[in-house]
């Protein structure tokens, strides 16, 4: 796989390179991965979480619990969506 530029954040990764044991590539992947995290909508929040959590043996209304309360301490918090709102953005 070829590795991704991220110009525009250039003195990030410099920085990283300087401040940790990083290489510059893997640097530049960790920028990435930080990037792809904030980037991340409510929506595909909950349907990863619940899939995750899902995998794990939890039962619906305890996934649902739980996603409602960690939403809000998410790095953008959303809108505080109810049960049913997240089980539509899973279910349709």
């Amino acid at each position: 796989m070829p590795e991704r530029r991220t110009p525009q954040y250039d003195d990030l990764v410099d920085h990283l390179v300087r401040t940790t044991a990083l290489q510059r590539g893997e640097a530049g992947r960790v920028v990435l991965d930080v990037l792809a995290y904030f980037d991340e909508t409510a929506e595909a929040y909950v349907r990863r979480r619940h899939r995750e959590l899902q995998s794990r043996g939890l039962t619906n209304p305890a996934i649902f619990e739980r996603i409602q309360a960690e939403l809000p301490h998410r790095a953008v918090a959303p809108p505080q969506l109810s049960l049913r709102q997240l089980r539509r953005i899973v279910y349709g």
